[in-house]
């Protein structure tokens, strides 16, 4: 692990902080081929929207490195047919198919087979540090909402595991945190995989922000009983009207908050909000194994014979949420205009090459 990145490139291969074996095994994985890349997504070794979609900038950067000296026409196919499979790892985040496209326009304007894998080294390396500029900014926006001493639930995962090393939402309570404004964090569990619990939780620690972990189903009674004064989430999609898809409960909290007159706020990156998709009914939702609910650290809990759903994550209408918290700033309803207002403004740009490839901490 480097520092406060949960990826990072290092002698020719991507390195993950291995999110499985969180919180009571910090262990990492090489990564020396897109192919790699591709099974750690898929099995959340690496997982976050940010993330994912770094990660797989850095799996088209392999392909690239895998060409070796074949035509430049060969080498783009080459890349462009990693991505497609890449593209489909994690089907519900739309960072992942916007980063991409970012490293797909890069290698599309390469016509130096030689030169192409340091330019996606380059381009994947600007799209670290631009995401460590942008979680500081939305840091900074949405500490601005809290009060002193606010107790704020959060949910699933949104901080440096999750993205290039600060957070979105969680970014939101670090920010909030060194300011010195006195937050207490409840932290629910997640489950069915306690990305709450296992990450959040050991985030919250090493950051030395007071916090609370709790049950999924003891929010509500947190809400009734006044113990909650805001409630902030990430997001793995917003589409144009507004509407947010993250992980599954997020509804559920999202309806609690509002029954009890608590802001209800998103925190999440331009390059999260997908104009292209109208609403969150256009939004797929990706179903996972059995094995995650009928087991929890692969100790059986139910009836291996029972039937299972799994939906990772849901859709809250956008008439639930009091505002969207983004690098430009905070968004309110409605959002249809300014979503749609704040996205070409603000919406980072293509990755540049750049002349020199700094290790990305």
């Amino acid at each position: 692990m480097t520092g406060d990145a949960p990826l990072w490139w290092e002698d020719g291969a991507l390195r993950l902080l291995d999110q499985t074996g969180l919180p009571h095994e910090v262990r990492t994985l090489r990564c020396g081929s897109w192919e790699e890349v591709a099974d750690a997504i898929r099995a959340l070794r690496v997982r976050g929207a940010p993330a994912i979609g770094l990660a797989a900038a850095y799996g088209l950067v392999l392909a690239a490195y895998a060409c070796g000296a074949r035509p430049p026409a060969e080498c783009l196919g080459a890349v462009r047919r990693a991505a497609a499979v890449l593209r489909t790892t994690r089907p519900t985040a739309v960072n992942l198919g916007w980063a991409i496209d970012r490293m797909l326009e890069v290698a599309g304007a390469c016509d130096d087979a030689p030169s192409l894998p340091q330019r996606l080294l380059d381009a994947a390396n600007a799209l670290a540090r631009a995401d460590l500029e942008t979680n500081r900014r939305i840091g900074e926006h949405g500490a601005a909402l809290l009060r002193a001493g606010a107790r704020v639930l959060t949910y699933c995962n949104t901080g440096m595991l999750a993205t290039a090393g600060y957070g979105t939402a969680f970014g939101v309570l670090r920010s909030a945190h060194e300011q010195g404004r006195g937050i207490h964090v409840i932290a629910c569990e997640t489950r069915p995989v306690l990305q709450g619990a296992r990450l959040t939780a050991w985030e919250l620690l090493r950051a030395g922000i007071p916090a609370t972990l709790i049950t999924d189903n003891a929010a509500g009674a947190l809400m009734q009983g006044a113990g909650v004064d805001t409630v902030i989430v990430g997001a793995d999609r917003i589409a144009a009207n507004g509407d947010v898809a993250n992980k599954v409960g997020t509804y559920t909290l999202a309806v609690l908050a509002r029954a009890h007159g608590i802001p209800f706020y998103v925190a999440a990156p331009l390059s999260t909000v997908d104009l292209a998709t109208p609403s969150g009914d256009a939004i797929p939702i990706e179903e996972r194994r059995p094995e995650e609910i009928l087991t929890v650290g692969g100790v059986p809990i139910a009836p291996a014979q029972i039937a299972v759903r799994n939906p990772a994550f849901d859709i809250t209408p956008h008439t639930l949420v009091t505002a969207i918290i983004t690098e430009a700033g905070v968004i309110r309803p409605p959002y249809k205009e300014g979503l749609r207002r704040a996205v070409p403004a603000g919406a980072p740009p293509v990755p540049r090459p750049l002349r020199s490839t700094p290790r990305v901490r």
